[in-house]
């Protein structure tokens, strides 16, 4: 019986430590599974505030950085709409931690107007985006300074020299970028100091079966001889793309007839000289080349490839939707024939075929009316002419930033408007922080003031990080833009309800040369850690909006008023009828339509409408 017992003592401690194990390899599956996924983040990444983890931008950090901690960084997926894939696609770079991104630059014949610059204030956003969370980016634009456009316009002025043309219109695209506060391009390459990278490549693709000459020395892609054509970032037959007569058809071109070219979709690679139509200084020729020039299409490829690499592949090209095709179906047309050096790369076997680009993305119009913004049109507006004052260009820089990228885009005087309103009412919140935090009380390092102690702030540990992750969110997820100025607001709306305290208790409105006594008792009112919190925010979130800025003097208007970025109307405001409107807006917001329609009766009492714009903040303006 004692055996018997002590037999089946030990097959009970025998399951017992089996148990034990089973629960322990559990437990650290559900630990494991609890992990975020995607990379980890290194802790130089994020500031921890109590419960909530924020994370900063890669400016944020060098200060830790350059204390001596070499930790590699893992850097945060970004999701994107990749053209290539018609989906939202996570970034994945070539080479760990380094982008390489081309975008297609403008033709310097005229100015660009509105609707180009969405174009360079979309790269300027995604280069934005990733330079926040770390990544080294290298960045190509192109200039086109060879085009039809451009040699009939030297025509029509009678230059002797088209450079005086094309560098002209270089330095007038430059400072608008500028005015637009666009972070410029690693490189800014020139087509024409790029013509013997195109001739080699031409030779390259004949050497591929993948180009041919004509009889006037005029080159030509095979476009028959890649089967992938026009289906990479649209889905079209070469039926389709004859019908909707896309292809290149210019007078030069009509010139060859359709029995030399071997088929309708074939597209310019070089433009033989014609006389009377081409000029001397736009030509050039070697040993295989007859006089000529390059095709349009061919100059991004060349470009791409002597900066990035002959064979690397791209992480990022951008354009206008416009581009897709033909120009960006045939820069990958170029530049995979070139790069896959199977002798039957493009005869449809099963070849492991090198990637010209992986992520495509473009950016939609921008329209007046119903109508595409465009030269050829006659409907655009230069910089200058739609943005006269400093106001109106921070106003036109906030529209596009904040908008859904790949959709259109109306440019209209209420959408400005709009945009003014909301930048004023930001600019008057910054320059209330600062006025606040530079108090000799306030501007110490220590913790406490008054009765406000830092762990007593609701916003700097809860409202403020809560803004802060709804943004980090919003970038990451194909640039959400109008979520991220959500969050902005959200932050905004935190300061104003903080100020408003200051009237509710009697304390000096404004501030402004108020005396220690008034700036003791603000200080005892007022959440300063808080509204620390916001400002630091505000600065972090700067990174990616890019509005807090002064514009050019260039271009700004001569209304002294607007110099700085104020117009009359702003300026002008009582404090009275902002606070109706902001208790108009919450009352909105809560549903409370009685309350915001009686809210609204008294801002007409005292002078003032109030429009609402969908998705925006109210106009306000004098009646």
């Amino acid at each position: 019986m004692t055996a018997r017992c002590l037999q089946l003592w030990h097959i009970v401690l025998a399951l017992l430590i089996c148990s034990v194990s089973c629960f322990t390899r559990q437990a650290k599956n559900i630990v494991k599974w609890s992990e975020p996924q995607g990379p980890r983040f290194s802790p130089l990444r994020r500031r921890l505030l109590p419960s909530q983890h924020v994370w900063l931008s890669a400016s944020a950090t060098k200060a830790a950085s350059s204390k001596g901690n070499t930790q590699a960084e893992s850097l945060p997926p970004i999701q994107i709409f990749n053209s290539k894939t018609r989906q939202k696609d996570v970034l994945i770079p070539v080479k760990e931690g380094k982008i390489s991104m081309y975008t297609c630059g403008p033709t310097v014949y005229d100015y660009a107007h509105v609707g180009n610059f969405r174009a360079f204030l979309t790269y300027d956003l995604l280069k934005r985006v990733l330079e926040y969370y770390g990544y080294d980016v290298t960045h190509v634009c192109n200039l086109t300074d060879v085009d039809d456009k451009i040699i009939q316009r030297a025509k029509e002025q009678g230059l002797d020299d088209v450079t005086k043309l094309t560098r002209k219109y270089e330095d007038l695209f430059f400072a608008d970028l500028k005015a637009l506060n666009i972070r410029p391009a690693t490189h800014y390459p020139r087509a024409t100091e790029h013509i013997p990278e195109m001739m080699e490549m031409i030779l390259l693709l004949q050497e591929k079966g993948l180009a041919y000459e004509t009889s006037d020395g005029s080159w030509y892609f095979r476009t028959q001889a890649q089967p992938t054509y026009g289906t990479q970032l649209v889905q079209l037959s070469f039926d389709d793309m004859e019908s909707t007569e896309r292809m290149e058809n210019s007078e030069q071109e009509a010139i060859i007839t359709m029995e030399e070219k071997e088929h309708f979709a074939d597209f310019c690679l070089w433009k033989a000289f014609k006389e009377g139509i081409d000029r001397e200084d736009m030509a050039w020729s070697s040993n295989e080349f007859k006089k000529g020039r390059p095709g349009w299409h061919l100059e991004c490829s060349a470009m791409a490839r002597k900066f990035f690499g002959p064979d690397q592949t791209i992480d990022l090209h951008g354009g206008g939707v416009d581009l897709k095709f033909p120009h960006h179906e045939n820069e990958i047309a170029q530049s995979e024939g070139v790069m896959n050096h199977h002798s039957n790369c493009c005869s449809g076997e099963n070849h492991q075929r090198t990637a010209f680009c992986n992520y495509w993305f473009h950016n939609g119009f921008v329209n007046i009316g119903e109508e595409k913004m465009s030269k050829s049109l006659g409907n655009f507006l230069t910089l200058q002419t739609a943005c006269p004052t400093a106001l109106d260009v921070r106003a036109y820089r906030y529209l596009v930033i904040t908008s859904q990228y790949r959709s259109p885009l109306a440019f209209a005087p209420q959408a400005i408007q709009a945009c003014k309103s909301s930048i004023q009412r930001i600019d008057k919140v910054r320059a209330r922080l600062e006025e606040v935090l530079s108090f000799p009380t306030v501007a110490g390092d220590g913790d406490s003031f008054g009765d406000n102690t830092a762990a007593e702030s609701d916003i700097a540990n809860v409202h403020v990080p809560a803004a802060l992750s709804n943004f980090d969110a919003a970038l990451r997820d194909d640039l959400s833009m109008p979520r991220a100025a959500a969050a902005l607001f959200s932050i905004i709306k935190l300061a104003e309800a903080e100020f408003k305290k200051l009237s509710i208790n009697n304390v000096s409105g404004g501030l402004s040369g108020s005396s220690t006594h008034q700036e003791a008792d603000a200080v005892t009112v007022l959440d300063i850690q808080g509204l620390k919190a916001i400002q630091q925010a505000l600065v972090q979130m700067d990174e990616i909006f890019g509005i807090f800025y002064q514009v050019p003097k260039s271009h700004q208007g001569d209304n002294a008023d607007e110099e700085n970025g104020h117009d009359d109307d702003s300026t002008n405001i009582p404090e009275e009828v902002l606070q109706l409107v902001a208790q108009r807006t919450a009352a909105k917001e809560a549903k409370d339509w009685k309350h915001a329609d009686t809210l609204r009766n008294q801002i007409a009492e005292l002078g003032f409408l109030v429009k609402d714009v969908k998705g925006g903040e109210p106009i306000l303006s004098r009646r």
